[in-house]
């Protein structure tokens, strides 16, 4: 019976171990994916703040927590599943889907820069502070802000898929869930910190300590410049990471000359200064990824311009028609 129990705990012991192991494992492949999503990480951190700006004080915080919770349903409800599924079953279609989502957000990037140069369609009624427009817009710049989400969500979480694209499908999915969570709590814990810098600022500029005023004063002054310098990274971002969405995407479907070029000018770029080699090719890719994310926006931007659609007044026009001739 002694002998029993004495396998008995090797045996415990053993799985113990497994367990550990297992752990570990998977602790040191969510590090890994989560760190090859960084680049990712910083765009999203740098898209969100554009779409609190405008809000009353109050406010801003409910409405960032409102994005989070936004965030993380998309990831762990439909991105998480989807991901495992389509690795699971039918891996070719990850590609064409993550360029879908590269694809719209060129479009909404070039169109915020046509708006920048005064061409095309400009709603001057979104010029006002959101805490002017009402609750309805509040309502329309959270949707958006968590449609937007949603393609950077994508990539983050194919990216970290591909990094752990071998481990069995049960640690995938374990290691997917660690980088959702822990990458959304990290994105928009950084985002509630940049938009209530402000409110430090006053807190600050109150006390009674002339260094710590001095400083309160700076970061209230500074804050506005912050966030708009932040809304101009956020458009920027969407264009290089929509840019390189495709350019990666039309190099695996088989279209090798963009992408071949881009490599061919990283080479270029890295021999001019060996020591700065990797920050310059980093710089090139992005320079002609961004470059590509703006032209096809701007192609899709003249497609719907094409399409024929009707005005909301000619809708109601039309229908108070139809009610007229029943």
């Amino acid at each position: 019976m002694a002998a029993g129990l004495a396998a008995l705990l090797d045996d415990i012991a053993a799985i113990a171990r497994i367990a550990a192991a297992s752990v570990d494992d998977i602790s040191a492949a969510a590090g890994r994916a989560g760190v090859k999503a960084a680049g990712v990480v910083v765009d999203d951190a740098a898209v969100t703040p554009r779409y609190v700006t405008g809000f009353d004080p109050t406010r801003e915080l409910p409405i960032i927590k409102k994005i989070g919770l936004g965030s993380l349903r998309n990831k762990l409800l439909f991105i998480v599943p989807a991901a495992l599924l389509l690795s699971q079953f039918a891996p070719w279609l990850l590609t064409p889907i993550l360029m879908a989502g590269g694809t719209y957000l060129s479009f909404e990037g070039a169109h915020k820069v046509l708006e920048w140069l005064g061409v095309g369609h400009h709603d001057a009624a979104h010029d006002e502070p959101v805490v002017e427009q009402g609750p309805e817009q509040e309502k329309k710049m959270v949707a958006g802000a968590i449609r937007t989400d949603f393609i950077l969500s994508a990539e983050i979480m194919v990216i970290a898929l591909n990094e752990v694209a071998d481990e069995p499908l049960f640690n995938r999915a374990i290691i997917l869930l660690v980088v959702a969570i822990g990458i959304t709590l990290l994105i928009y814990g950084v985002v509630a910190l940049i938009v209530k810098m402000d409110d430090v600022g006053l807190h600050l500029a109150a006390r009674e300590q002339e260094g710590l005023q001095r400083f309160g004063r700076f970061l209230v002054k500074a804050m506005p410049v912050i966030l708009r310098m932040l809304s101009i990274v956020g458009v920027v971002a969407m264009l290089w990471v929509g840019g390189h969405i495709l350019l990666v995407g039309m190099d695996e479907l088989g279209f090798h000359p963009v992408y071949d070029f881009v490599h061919h000018a990283e080479g270029v770029v890295a021999g001019w200064v060996p020591s700065m080699a990797g920050g310059l090719t980093w710089l090139t890719n992005t320079f002609f990824s961004a470059i590509l994310g703006l032209t096809v926006g701007l192609v899709v931007v003249g497609i719907l311009k094409l399409v024929p659609r009707r005005s909301k007044d000619e809708h109601a026009d039309t229908t108070g028609h139809a009610d007229a001739a029943h």
